[in-house]
Parts: C-alpha cells; structure tokens; sequence
C-alpha cells in the first residue's frame, strides 16, 4: 500500500467566496478526493467496498488554514497515511500551491457495516497491502 499521494486540483470559481478565495468549506472537500485518489493509487475502490458492505464514516476532522487559495490557483492536495488500526484509518493532508503550504488537515475514519456498527478495515489495509480483488 502507498502510504502518500498527491493530486492536483484547480481552484473553479463557483468554490470561492465573495471575496475571492477559495471557501473554507471546499478544503474538506478537496481533502476527500485526495483520500478519494489516494485509495485508487492504492489500489482500492469506495464503490467495490461499499457494495461488500462496508462503508467509510468521517468521525474526526480538522484543519489549520494558513493561506487562503484563490479563484484558478493549481493546488496540489498531499494525502498520507498517518495510521491504520483495526477499525480506524487517520490521514493527513497538506494542501501546497507550489512549495507553499495553504493548510493542513487531518481526517479519522472508522469502517461500518450498513446498520451502523464499527467493522474491521479492510484486511489489505490493516497489511500494507494492494488489494489484489
């Protein structure tokens, strides 16, 4: 498993705020195609977990904005895998414009079934491992 990714995403208008920069809300958002891609480099699918039952829940988030993104500014959002236990995956996330650091975020995520209740990630995480099928 790849323990770092990194994307590229360009900041479109309709994300920014009345003053021009990018809302505060959108950072999440592009923190989660970073996990989104990250878990595709890896190998993995959401979709293929979700329709095996198993489904990804945000259960902490945060992020400390340095400096503000503005409307057609290429990003790069650095995903990595901070820490895999048994039932939680925690990434951090640096979101870079070149070499300069906007923010940085972190994410905890626990695995449920779809009645709600706390499962076992999956076995290819928990190793290191591609998920081979």
């Amino acid at each position: 498993m790849i323990e770092q990714h990194e994307t590229q995403i360009r900041v479109r208008y309709q994300e920014t705020d009345p003053m021009g920069f990018l809302h505060h809300a959108q950072y999440l958002t592009y923190f989660e195609i970073g996990r989104t891609e990250w878990l595709r480099a890896a190998g993995g699918n959401y979709r293929e977990m979700e329709e095996q039952g198993r489904l990804i829940v945000v259960v902490k988030a945060e992020c400390r904005y340095r400096r503000p993104a503005q409307y057609d500014d290429l990003l790069t959002v650095r995903t990595t895998v901070k820490r895999v236990t048994a039932v939680k995956i925690e990434h951090e996330y640096l979101l870079l414009r070149d070499d300069e650091r906007l923010a940085v975020g972190h994410i905890t995520l626990a695995v449920i079934d779809r009645s709600g209740k706390v499962c076992r990630v999956p076995e290819w995480m928990e190793r290191g491992e591609v998920d081979s099928g």
